[in-house]
């Protein structure tokens, strides 16, 4: 069924689209259903599973169009990392064109479920309900500017429950078609692993943000530190760090013996301090307020401070014993906001900028990350992020790569407009029904022509929200006449 455009030259713009990313299918029959699942996320609808998106698609043939789109999302053989590679080779140069590279963002994201079949569905932190329960968890990976950002990979974690030797956890992944090779790793270990495939890929590094889902991890921030990339990460006000001017040595023994290699207290013997004790005692002009961005109704700003300090986590004796280091880590930013005087709503940030780095910039980096905010609930609200119903692996994330291939469309679409062109409330619109519609599971409209037979006939005693009912007559019919309204001389309305 042809789709109404909101001009020709878009509709010409995601032809080009399409064909771009078509290779990385492999083969010329997915094409098209390749099209129709895009164009299907990019349509209107509350829902973006794939039997609603079918029936807007093709409400005169449904089922076919819907068999159609669950064998492609579900079960064709095609890879989703070439898919995002292919997304990403599109899309970047579209946003880089006037903003270069600020950072690269980690996040992750959660789908609530209430099932306990889909692949890697466990009682979990669900940031989208903003606690704990049954979702799935995605760790992704985006690429941003200052104006917009891309998410360049995109996997399921799998929660350790998923990752037993027992028969009831094979047969559970056997079901999911979870492939052989993938094993249980932490969220910073699939973070660190998707940034090394960044980096392999040629992808142009900017700083690493993250939470403090990952910011703890001081293997994830070591990590990033040795293969040459600078992060901007947060970290809980528990963390350890020497203060500034402080930094532990290699104690010297005196006589015989194996010499010791682990790291103790230097400077003036004053122990590694929680970030949050540090901040506690700053003396108050080391705070400032600093603004970071126009919001939506004022300009965003709030109290921080910065000082140069050494993160002592696994640097003391008995602390991390599998972390033991033999030479202290060089100095790095602590950043801390806190907007409150009563200790409330602290913030801490570990940075590895360059020391002459200002306030401002650190703070302007460390915000950078309400990028990813806005791409997950655009992802989500847009284009059906959580929508999927599918329960495979391949599916899982066949669907997240198709739906960060239809936001790529959208997001090159707005950096390639004049900052005066006016917004569209749409791209493409739902196809106009046929007036034979009838959408699965209505009442059939062929109805009988003897109405006492007629089974789908919609009752119209219960009416619907706002509707007043019809007057009902107090006098009794004479069943021995034919039924005729007469006028009543008294009604009854709720």
């Amino acid at each position: 069924m042809d789709l109404q455009w909101h001009d020709g030259d878009s509709e010409a713009r995601f032809s080009a689209y399409v064909e771009a990313l078509s290779p990385c299918l492999r083969h010329a029959d997915r094409v098209a259903p390749f099209r129709s699942y895009c164009t299907g996320l990019l349509l209107p609808g509350k829902r973006k599973s794939v039997e609603p998106m079918a029936a807007r698609l093709r409400p005169d043939r449904t089922s076919a169009e819907h068999q159609s789109l669950l064998h492609f999302v579900g079960q064709s053989p095609w890879h989703h990392e070439a898919l995002l590679a292919a997304v990403r080779a599109s899309v970047l140069p579209v946003i880089t064109a006037d903003h270069q590279i600020e950072a690269w963002i980690v996040d992750d994201t959660g789908m609530p479920k209430k099932g306990k079949h889909s692949v890697g569905v466990a009682r979990q932190y669900c940031g989208q309900l903003g606690k704990q329960d049954n979702c799935q968890v995605a760790v992704s990976l985006s690429v941003a500017t200052s104006q917009s950002s891309l998410p360049v990979a995109w996997q399921l974690y799998l929660p350790q429950s998923w990752c037993g030797d027992g028969a009831a956890e094979v047969a559970r992944r056997r079901a999911a078609k979870v492939p052989d090779d993938i094993v249980f790793r932490t969220k910073p270990e699939i973070a660190f692993g998707q940034i090394t495939s960044a980096l392999a890929a040629g992808i142009a590094p900017g700083v690493i943000l993250a939470d403090a889902a990952y910011g703890n991890s001081s293997a994830f921030r070591d990590g990033l530190t040795a293969a040459g990339l600078t992060f901007m990460v947060g970290v809980q006000g528990t963390l350890t760090a020497w203060p500034p001017g402080l930094a532990p040595v290699v104690a010297s023994l005196p006589g015989p013996g194996r010499p010791s290699r682990h790291l103790r207290r230097g400077g003036d013997g004053a122990p590694a301090a929680q970030v949050a004790a540090l901040a506690e005692a700053l003396p108050a002009e080391a705070w400032r307020e600093v603004a970071w961005r126009q919001g939506a109704a004022e300009e965003l700003s709030s109290r921080f401070a910065a000082l140069r300090v050494r993160p002592a986590q696994g640097d003391l004796r008995g602390e991390h014993r599998d972390d033991h280091r033999s030479e202290p880590r060089a100095e790095q930013w602590l950043l801390i906001e806190w907007p409150l005087e009563d200790g409330e709503g602290m913030k801490f940030w570990f940075s590895t900028l360059p020391a002459e780095t200002s306030i401002k910039r650190l703070v302007y980096v460390a915000k950078l990350r309400w990028l990813i905010e806005r791409d997950y609930q655009e992802l989500k609200q847009e284009v059906g992020l959580g929508d999927y119903e599918g329960r495979s692996w391949r599916g899982f994330h066949h669907h997240g790569a198709l739906c960060i291939a239809a936001y790529g469309f959208l997001i090159a679409e707005k950096a390639a407009l004049p900052p005066s062109a006016p917004e569209t409330a749409w791209l493409v619109k739902t196809p106009e029904l046929p007036h034979d519609y009838r959408p699965r599971g209505g009442a059939d409209p062929n109805r009988t022509s003897c109405a006492p037979l007629n089974r789908n006939t919609t009752r119209q005693d219960c009416p619907g929200a706002g509707e007043k009912p019809a007057p009902m007559s107090m006098l009794q019919q004479d069943h021995k006449t034919s039924i005729q309204w007469v006028t009543p001389f008294m009604t009854q309305q709720d």
